[in-house]
C-alpha cells in the first residue's frame, strides 16, 4: 500500500481537520460527535438539508456543505455508515426552525441510522422528512442494499435540493422536489481497478488485470457482470443503454448528462466517455442541455466512472442552474 498518510488510524481525523482549515470560510467541523455544518450555523426560517454516509467518497461529505447545497453532513468511517448521534448532531446544526430533510443514499446501515436519528430529532421537536436516493439502474438488490443503490446521482440531488431550500421551499415541497429529482435520473458505472481502504491495507476486491466490472457499486459491490476490457465506446454503450431503458426517454426531451470519476480516472478519459454518451443521446433525439464531468462521488483511488442521465423540466433546470458555493461544487457565485 502506497498512500500519502501517517498512521492509518489517524487518516480520518487528519484529513477532516485539514479540510476544515482549508475551507473555514464555508464549513465548521465538530468532533464530538463528528459532523460538518455551514459556517455561521443554521439559516433561520430555511428548511435544513442533511446527508451523510461513509468517508472515502470525497468531496462527498464536508465538500458539499455550503450555500446552495447541504446545511450539514455526518461522515462515517471509510465506507461505513455514520452513527445516529452524528446524524442527530448534524440535524440539530441544520435546524433553522422550518424542519430538516434527510437526504439518504440507499444503503441498509445508512437507512437504519437515519431512521433512528429522525426519531431522536422528533423527541426534540425537530420536524424531519426523509427522501431515499436510489439512482443505480444496474442491480436491484446487492451487498449492503435492499433495492437499488444510491450512487453518483445523489450529488446532483443534493445540489438541486439545496437550491430549493435556499429558494424558500418548505419542508413538504422540498421533499416533493427531491423525490422528483430521484425519479428523474438513473446511473450506471464500471470499475477498472479496486481501491484500498487505509485501515485495511489491501484492495477491497479482486479484479484481474484485463477485467472490468460493469455496474460496480461505489464500495466495490458486485455489478451485473465481469467482462474482458473493452474499448470505451463499447463500455459507454452498455451504461447509457441501461439508463435509457430504465427511464424510457422520448425524442425532444431535455436531460443532464453527468460523467462521474471514481477517483483515479483522468478527466481526459471522462470526456471521451462524455463524447460518445452525447452522440448516443443525440441519435435518440434527446437534447443534452446541461452537462457535468468530474470527480464528484469517488471511491478513494478506484479507477472507473459512471454515467448519470437526468430528465429535466423547467423547475429542475432552474434548480440545477442556481448558485452554489461549497468546497466541492461552485457555480454562479
Amino acid at each position: 500500500m502506497k498512500k500519502l498518510i501517517n498512521d492509518p488510524e489517524d487518516v480520518l481525523s487528519e484529513f477532516m481537520r485539514g479540510f476544515s482549515i482549508a475551507h473555514k470560510d464555508i464549513v465548521e467541523y465538530k468532533t464530538d460527535p463528528v459532523h460538518f455544518h455551514r459556517a455561521g450555523g443554521a439559516v433561520q426560517g430555511k428548511t435544513g438539508l442533511v446527508s451523510g454516509g461513509g468517508s472515502g467518497h470525497e468531496p462527498l461529505g464536508g465538500g458539499y456543505v455550503g450555500a446552495g447545497m447541504l446545511d450539514a453532513v455526518a461522515p462515517g468511517a471509510f465506507f461505513s455508515s455514520p452513527t445516529p448521534d452524528q446524524i442527530l448532531a448534524a440535524t440539530e446544526a441544520a435546524n433553522g426552525g422550518a424542519g430538516v430533510l434527510h437526504l439518504v443514499l440507499n444503503y441498509t446501515g445508512d437507512i437504519l441510522n437515519f431512521e433512528m436519528a429522525a426519531e431522536l430529532a422528533a423527541a426534540e421537536d425537530i420536524e424531519v422528512a426523509t427522501v431515499v436516493i436510489d439512482d443505480d439502474v444496474a442491480v436491484e438488490n446487492s451487498t449492503w442494499t435492499a433495492g437499488r443503490r444510491g450512487v453518483a446521482g445523489a450529488i446532483a440531488a443534493m445540489k438541486m435540493t439545496g437550491a430549493a431550500t435556499d429558494l424558500g421551499y418548505d419542508l413538504a415541497k422540498t421533499a416533493e422536489v427531491c423525490t422528483k429529482i430521484n425519479d428523474s435520473m438513473g446511473t450506471m458505472g464500471l470499475a477498472l481497478t479496486a481501491c484500498t481502504v487505509p485501515t485495511a491495507g489491501k484492495p477491497s476486491f479482486d479484479l484481474g488485470p484485463d477485467e472490468i466490472e460493469l455496474g460496480i457499486g461505489v464500495h466495490g459491490e458486485p455489478g451485473v457482470k465481469r467482462v474482458p476490457m473493452m474499448q470505451v465506446d463499447e463500455i459507454v454503450d452498455v451504461l447509457v443503454d441501461a439508463v435509457v431503458k430504465d427511464l424510457k426517454f422520448e425524442r425532444g426531451e431535455n436531460v443532464l448528462l453527468y460523467i462521474n470519476g471514481l477517483g483515479a480516472t483522468p478527466l481526459s478519459e471522462q470526456y471521451i466517455m462524455y463524447n460518445h454518451a452525447w452522440d448516443k443521446l443525440d441519435a435518440l433525439g434527446v437534447n443534452v442541455t446541461r452537462s457535468q464531468v468530474g470527480n464528484y462521488f469517488t471511491s478513494l483511488e478506484m479507477a472507473g466512472a459512471s454515467v448519470t442521465i437526468m430528465r429535466l423540466d423547467e423547475e429542475l433546470t432552474k434548480l440545477y442552474d442556481a448558485p452554489v458555493h461549497t468546497a466541492g461544487w461552485r457555480k454562479g457565485v
